[in-house]
């Protein structure tokens, strides 16, 4: 998604997504030539989407890439059992198998983009409010530890106070006896 300022390059993608680049190769070839991508030759080449990502299913991208979607243990031959016949619970799988495909297949390569860029926000959000705090506490923790040092002054001075004021009446009873 990417690509919408230009082209992407294989190299590119692989890195911010920890992807083999020779895997890669072989998922954009299958991309090509099912008509989702074309590749861009030259300078600043590279891969973009053939159509928008409006026209542009999920489900799409999975049948191009040949990533088969089924939760059946016979992979939709109908022959679960040993026997070749079909397991009770088959037409639960293959109804789970249709209802996934419909999903992705309502999901557009546009929704994902927009998904996944909110879901960018919120975390940039997210790390901005943690950095906040953070500093929050920081600033709360220096106010502390600077209340303490004041507790610690007044604590002198009311000792200083104490002593004076012992002393006076010292002095005080003192000079009375003279």
């Amino acid at each position: 998604m990417h690509g919408t300022k230009g082209p992407v390059t294989l190299a590119g993608v692989s890195q911010r997504q920890m992807i083999s680049l020779s895997y890669l190769e072989q998922l954009f070839g299958r991309l090509r030539r099912h008509g989702l991508v074309e590749s861009v030759r030259g300078p600043g080449g590279g891969y973009r989407l053939a159509r928008g990502p409006e026209m542009i299913s999920v489900a799409d991208v999975i049948i191009a890439v040949d990533e088969p979607i089924d939760a059946t243990q016979c992979g939709g031959r109908e022959s679960c059992k040993d026997d070749g016949k079909r397991c009770m619970t088959h037409e639960l799988w293959a109804s789970l198998n249709a209802h996934i495909f419909g999903y992705l297949r309502s999901v557009t390569l546009a929704e994902l983009e927009l998904a996944t860029t909110a879901i960018s926000t919120h975390l940039a959000t997210l790390a901005a409010l943690q950095a906040e705090r953070a500093g929050l506490i920081d600033r709360r923790d220096a106010l502390s530890l600077d209340l303490e040092a004041r507790r610690a002054e007044i604590a002198a001075l009311q000792g200083d106070l104490e002593a004076a004021q012992l002393t006076a009446e010292q002095y005080a009873g003192a000079r009375d006896t003279q």
